[in-house]
């Protein structure tokens, strides 16, 4: 196996945003370490992406009227197709659940907390905001799960990097807003005003505080170094949890929850999906040989399927 050497470096796709390069710095060090490599026998590739455009961003129009699948990876994955870079750091969460021709997903770093976070300086919890108070998100997991519990608040657009929210919540633009644990944890903020939200009353987003990297599939040495550091529970949720995805064809539109988690050699899956507005929430859960997630997430997205009736997404 070749490995990458300062005159001819490992090049990492990754975009731009604090959080991204934080992942992206993470990847590059588990394999400094894993190789015992020089840091610069690795170059971070900055790449924009269609979600990171800022003249949408500050339209504050919702992201499914930007086109939500591949919104933050297109252009990455474009790059290294093309060869421009040798490896693409992701948030899985962002992820579709099929990759570019010649491209694959195999590699998983060690999963952080998939939790949402309620981020609010008056309150401790959803349940203790005031009637009519504004809670600002871009998600539309978290708004219909938001409404469905809480359909007396005012949800409101609120867009933006981690830092960008942070900052429109001091303004007083909204009086609470949610984030991923795993993305305050990486960038380790100091004075937020988080409260992690237990996973039975906020399911996460599918893959929430999981980073994978993308390779292409011809390429051996990568696929070699790669191995060196994926983690293999991790591997085994997610696949679970994109079966699950995949088989309710999830679009921008349409908001799904869901979260794997092993018991020894078992795994446990819920779900949920909901109409936009709230108004109705199907969940569900199952649970079987960790090494049969792909099997369990198809299993619990039929039964979730079966029990909204072809109606339940006729909200388009």
């Amino acid at each position: 196996m070749t490995m990458p050497t300062p005159n001819s470096p490992l090049k990492i796709g990754t975009r731009g945003s604090p959080l991204a390069l934080a992942q992206a710095f993470e990847t590059r060090e588990r394999l400094m370490a894993a190789f015992s490599l020089p840091e610069d026998a690795f170059e971070i590739c900055i790449i924009k992406t269609t979600g990171d455009d800022r003249a949408m961003i500050a339209a504050d129009r919702p992201l499914k009227e930007i086109g939500n699948k591949g919104l933050f990876t297109k252009e990455i994955e474009e790059a290294l197709v093309a060869g421009r870079i040798d490896i693409a750091v992701h948030s899985m969460k962002d992820m579709p659940t099929e990759q570019p021709e010649g491209l694959i997903l195999d590699c998983y770093l060690p999963r952080e907390d998939p939790r949402d976070a309620f981020i609010c300086h008056d309150h401790g919890s959803i349940h203790d905001l005031p009637v009519g108070a504004v809670v600002g998100s871009s998600s539309l997991r978290r708004r219909a799960q938001l409404l469905h519990r809480r359909p007396d608040l005012d949800v409101v657009e609120f867009r933006g990097n981690l830092q960008t929210r942070l900052k429109k919540l001091s303004d007083g633009v909204a009086t609470a807003t949610f984030l991923a644990c795993a993305g305050l944890n990486r960038m380790k903020i100091p004075g937020v005003p988080m409260f992690p939200i237990a996973e039975v009353d906020m399911l996460p987003a599918i893959a929430q505080g999981a980073i994978g990297i993308e390779r292409r599939i011809d390429d051996a040495t990568t696929q070699e170094m790669l191995a060196a550091i994926h983690d293999h529970d991790t591997g085994l949720r997610l696949a679970a949890e994109r079966a699950f995805l995949a088989r309710l064809d999830g679009s921008c539109e349409t908001p799904i929850a869901g979260l794997a988690e092993l018991d020894g050699a078992t795994l446990h899956l819920r779900g949920e999906i909901l109409r936009p507005d709230g108004s109705i929430s199907h969940a569900g859960e199952i649970s079987g040989a960790a090494t049969e997630g792909a099997a369990l997430g198809r299993t619990l997205a039929d039964d979730l399927l079966s029990r909204a009736g072809e109606g339940f997404f006729d909200w388009h």
